[in-house]
């Protein structure tokens, strides 16, 4: 189901983005305008990034094999980094380079009023497209504030459509006041100057982009609320005495990697041991479908505490050369 959403997301977002490529770039070589052709830049970028988005979840989806044990879901993720680089690489590259000409090589807008129906037809077709992001994301924001949930979300394709799509508005506002500027007060450098506003707010948004893939792609632990209740299952357990360690990992937005670390009672035999473990990752699979796979090691208290010392100690001595 998440992955079906993020698709519908990310077809409306390409669908509208292609569209508005198109017509920004043939009012760009009609009015000369180079805030709008930042504009067309823009929209392009996007519409590959959608694509490349697209390409991501069809890569994720590929199931485990020898080489990649795990699977491929974070695939996705270096995915998501990739159209942080190229928004910031290209399309706020580009609408620097654009503005930086405009202003020391200024030149009149010829027919504004078709860049204005342009871009009215493109806050349309974003704010259409902004919605369908806003609505996605809004299912799985729950009670958390909308930095918190970006934050907390494991799944780049719906807030990158959402920031992709935001900065696109912003963008068109400041071209549409440097459009304005220019051919109503006679200010030809106001449309280079919108050209290098779209440019900052592209690298804006590349850079927190960026800073939240990254995250996701070094590895990220699973939600605060999912930890807990995992915890209280395992700590419910009858025949478990003690927690030792508890990691989780995101390989993807909806596959999460379980490991636990537990101490038993000393008077179970192998078998029950067995048979606790089989119904303890039966109940946490319940409770999160999203847990894929689950390594629980069977060690007493102080076997742990012996072994978290000498990971310490190999992690502070240098390996010699």
């Amino acid at each position: 189901m998440a992955a079906h959403g993020s698709k519908v997301v990310i077809y409306a977002a390409l669908v509208g983005n292609a569209l508005i490529a198109v017509t920004k770039f043939v009012a760009a070589s009609i009015t000369g305008s180079s805030a709008m052709m930042s504009e067309g830049i823009h929209s392009l970028v996007d519409t590959g990034n959608q694509g490349l988005l697209l390409y991501g979840l069809r890569r994720a989806a590929k199931p485990a094999d020898a080489r990649h044990p795990f699977g491929y879901g974070a695939e996705l993720y270096f995915w998501a980094f990739v159209v942080a680089i190229l928004i910031f690489a290209v399309g706020s590259g580009v609408s620097f380079y654009e503005g930086i000409h405009k202003i020391f090589d200024p030149h009149p807008i010829e027919s504004p009023y078709i860049n204005y129906i342009v871009l009215a037809l493109a806050i349309v077709f974003e704010g259409v497209a902004w919605t369908i992001a806003y609505r996605s994301f809004e299912k799985t924001r729950g009670d958390r504030s909308l930095f918190a949930a970006v934050r907390q979300s494991k799944d780049p394709t719906i807030f990158t459509v959402l920031f992709e799509d935001t900065a696109a508005m912003l963008g068109l506002i400041v071209a549409f006041v440097g459009i304005y500027l220019s051919s109503t007060f006679d200010l030809p450098w106001a449309d280079g100057a919108a050209s290098i506003g779209i440019g900052v707010i592209l690298a804006a948004a590349a850079i927190f982009l960026a800073i939240e893939t990254k995250g996701l792609l070094i590895g990220e632990a699973a939600a605060p609320d999912v930890v807990e209740t995992i915890r209280k299952i395992v700590m419910a357990t009858p025949t478990v005495s003690g927690m030792n360690e508890l990691r989780t990992l995101h390989r993807g937005p909806e596959d999460i990697l379980l490991a636990l670390s537990l101490d038993f009672e000393d008077n179970l035999t192998a078998g029950k041991v067995e048979e606790a473990i089989q119904s303890l990752e039966t109940a946490i699979r319940d409770q999160f479908p999203s847990v894929g796979r689950v390594f629980i090691e069977v060690q007493s208290r102080s076997g742990h505490e012996q072994s978290v010392l000498a990971e310490q100690q190999r992690l502070a001595d240098p390996t010699p050369d």
